[in-house]
């Protein structure tokens, strides 16, 4: 089969090489988005060049010049293996085939683009990925293949993400491919009473609250670690909030309760966290117990205002 694969950064590249190695079809192109002034070429790009493929930039697909080069390729499937812009009906049709597009949850659930950071927050306990038909709605359409996992209850974003539905994801791609070889590929109809949508899920949404339920506060700062990060006040300033864990403990909500070379220990409604790292304002990440000594943080002391 001839195939167009559009996609960005490292997910994108690592399924293009995936079937690039597996050698069964043509790669006939490689879309991602423009460049950015000052910043290293994206991933998809510098590998697609390494190969000698060639790459389209668009800013949009509305321009007329945009569709005549896609179907200029004759492609007969286009993968969209990480893709943030918006691709109409017309370009996504063009292949004969049409287009088949990735998304880190299982649909309907957490359609959006914080699709794994999410279901961790919420406190599920599993996740997962789906390749689906996508239309003109946010991640809407049916699902051509889903797979699932477990998420664990002391799971980051990275550990579910990177070492959980990433691997399993890129190879799923050759399994993709062959069902639209094979001539009848499924069509698995989303139950849209399951459907959510959540927003991007930025520094806005990731303040932690230590006057709630233990589990609300580990489950926002696990879901947002590394990125956005969760976040804090101590005295004013903004402190970024990583890596943590669970302990039992009890006493008034907010307060700091120990401090030891593990980290520092914060009260909140049913048991405490263990913060293991931070970020102070305007500094980089460090080891909670060195903040602590440079701030001249004390047990009693109060975070979060």
């Amino acid at each position: 089969m001839r195939l167009i694969v559009m996609g960005q950064q490292a997910f994108g590249k690592d399924v293009l090489a995936k079937l690039i190695d597996a050698g069964t079809d043509e790669l006939v192109a490689v879309y991602c988005e423009p460049d950015r002034d000052g910043k290293p070429l994206d991933p998809i790009k510098e590998y697609a060049l390494e190969q000698g493929l060639p790459v389209e930039q668009p800013a949009n697909f509305d321009d007329p010049a945009t569709l005549s080069t896609l179907a200029g390729y004759n492609a007969d499937l286009m993968v969209m293996a990480f893709v943030n812009v918006f691709v109409p009906e017309a370009a996504r049709d063009t292949p004969t085939h049409g287009s088949i597009c990735f998304h880190p949850s299982v649909l309907p659930k957490y359609r959006g683009p914080s699709a794994v950071n999410w279901p961790i927050i919420m406190g599920d306990t599993k996740s997962g990925f789906s390749w689906f038909y996508p239309s003109d709605g946010l991640d809407e359409g049916d699902s051509l293949m889903q797979w699932e996992c477990e998420i664990g209850p002391d799971d980051t974003v990275i550990d579910l993400y990177f070492k959980k539905i990433y691997p399993p994801a890129v190879d799923s791609v050759l399994k993709v491919v062959d069902h639209f070889r094979g001539g009848k590929p499924p069509r698995l109809s989303p139950d849209e009473t399951k459907a959510t949508y959540e927003r991007r899920c930025t520094s806005r949404h990731s303040q932690v609250n230590w006057h709630g339920p233990v589990a609300q506060a580990y489950n926002l700062i696990r879901g947002t670690n590394p990125a956005p990060g969760a976040w804090t006040t101590y005295k004013g300033s903004k402190l970024g909030i990583f890596d943590s864990a669970r302990v039992p403990g009890d006493g008034i909500s907010g307060r700091i309760r120990a401090i030891t070379d593990d980290g520092i220990e914060v009260q909140s409604v049913g048991g405490r966290i263990l913060v293991k790292r931070v970020r102070p304002e305007g500094g980089g990440k460090i080891s909670a117990s060195e903040w602590a000594s440079d701030a001249g943080l004390s047990v009693g002391d109060e975070l979060g205002g």
